[in-house]
């Protein structure tokens, strides 16, 4: 039997993926909409460790075995080849870009894919490691030294930066995550965020946009020793941000709960959505109107990332981003059907008797 989904992740999960497609739309408004780059600033904060901490925590049971390596090659690798390549084209021949390095460079939602793909081959060496965190907090640092045109391959600085949060999610129990839902985590929450805000508006005078990316220390313009303290007060705050998340979300299971389970479809499919209203020219619409083009900017995240998940659309999208799903579903009911028509048969056969 199958285990009951947790109504609170998928709200979650939902959430967040909305914050990933207005952050995306907030990103074309002109530099003069501040309130849009504050907003923007706030939520990449602590949205994307949240994200990175509820994948860790929903792959806590993955182990080297046949299906689940399959597994990895159907959910997130063939995904990420179609729709790279699906992307490119789009950029190439509608918007009219020169692009290099497909499929080693990804575009924007793409990353998070192979990032998937390589916390889950380590799942299993650092799940059951003592200190896993400090590892990996010293693995996040470390990156940051790194220099190179390689290491703009296959966004591998925001992989190593994020794999903190991956590992936290990896140790934390049920329990700790039920603990957290308590009416005290909710007020200290909300606390949580309001101090986040004010760190928000004030970002340039702590840290800067780039470190929200995990970008290389030779980008900050900093000495080492600044960009290190720098990282890890973003690493905390992002923690924070994330323990205040999973605190408010709401426990109660209602449709938009019930859009959790396509998050994939959102996070695949509004690239096409963002890159389409920047081509119509959607930045210059609102130049000297920039609450206008906040509200329009929120509207039209909104409207993408619910379209996306309401359930006629993601029937129809959801063969495309699992195209093995339908036969791995059919062959599975051929093999139960021929196990029970093989039980039938047994049951049926007629009892020898004896003879002398």
């Amino acid at each position: 039997m199958a285990t009951p989904r947790d109504p609170s992740l998928d709200n979650a999960k939902m959430g967040l993926v909305v914050l990933v497609v207005l952050g995306h739309t907030w990103a074309l408004l002109p530099s003069e909409a501040e309130a849009a780059w504050h907003l923007y600033d706030f939520v990449y904060l602590w949205h994307m460790p949240a994200f990175v901490f509820l994948s860790g925590y929903l792959s806590r049971g993955f182990h080297y075995s046949p299906a689940r390596m399959w597994q990895l090659v159907t959910d997130l690798l063939v995904p990420y080849v179609l729709f790279e390549g699906l992307l490119a084209w789009f950029r190439l021949h509608v918007g009219g870009e020169r692009l290099q390095d497909l499929w080693l460079d990804p575009h924007f939602p793409m990353w998070y894919l192979l990032a998937l793909v390589a916390w889950r081959l380590v799942t299993p060496l650092l799940r059951p490691l003592p200190g896993a965190v400090v590892v990996a907090v010293a693995i996040s640092i470390g990156s940051g030294f790194l220099q190179g045109e390689w290491m703009a391959l296959l966004d591998l600085p925001r992989i190593l930066g994020f794999l903190p949060f991956f590992v936290l999610g990896l140790k934390t129990t049920p329990e700790a995550l039920e603990w957290v839902r308590g009416r005290f985590p909710a007020v200290l929450g909300a606390v949580t965020f309001a101090v986040i805000a004010v760190l928000a508006v004030n970002l340039d005078r702590w840290a800067s946009t780039g470190y929200l990316y995990q970008r290389p220390f030779d980008l900050m313009d900093v000495p080492d020793s600044t960009a290190v303290l720098t990282r890890l007060l973003v690493m905390a705050v992002g923690l924070a941000g994330t323990f205040a998340w999973l605190a408010l979300v709401p426990r109660r299971s209602g449709w938009f709960t019930r859009m959790g389970a396509a998050t994939m479809i959102v996070y695949l499919f509004h690239g096409f959505a963002v890159k389409g209203i920047e081509y119509a020219g959607f930045p210059a619409w609102f130049d000297g109107h920039p609450w206008l083009g906040l509200l329009a900017a929120t509207g039209f995240g909104l409207a993408v990332a619910l379209g996306l998940a309401a359930p006629p659309v993601r029937r129809v999208l959801g063969r495309v981003v699992d195209p093995f799903g339908p036969a791995q579903r059919q062959l599975r009911e051929a093999v139960d059907l021929a196990v029970v028509a093989a039980a039938h048969e047994e049951d049926s056969e007629p009892v020898a008797v004896g003879t002398r």
